[in-house]
């Protein structure tokens, strides 16, 4: 098992709860539903959710509130982007794969 799955395992531990991410004047951002945090800097925060895993990035990222066990987070800085990292899939075969073998 790789990192990315056991984040994605912690994730669906905490199905349930509410997941909501608020942006406010892209300086705070708050989440609940947060079952762990995988990783931070001031460029970036990575969440794991109820609802997967969530990359924020940014500049001057700090963490202001962190309560795991209400699922809360609450990351002040300039944020330029949110987004949810999808579980691994098999790779789509491509047109001339069954004809080179």
């Amino acid at each position: 098992m790789n990192g990315r799955e056991g984040m994605e395992d912690k994730a669906r531990l905490g199905r349930g709860r509410v997941h909501t991410a608020e942006l406010v004047n892209r300086e705070t951002a708050s989440f609940t539903g947060v079952v762990d945090v995988e990783a931070f800097n001031e460029e970036e925060v990575v969440l794991v959710t109820d609802l997967g895993v969530l990359l924020l990035a940014g500049e001057g990222l700090h963490i202001v509130k962190l309560n795991l066990d209400d699922g809360v987070l609450v990351a002040e800085g300039r944020v330029l982007a949110m987004e949810y990292v999808q579980e691994n899939k098999p790779a789509k075969k491509g047109v001339f794969s069954g004809l080179f073998k």
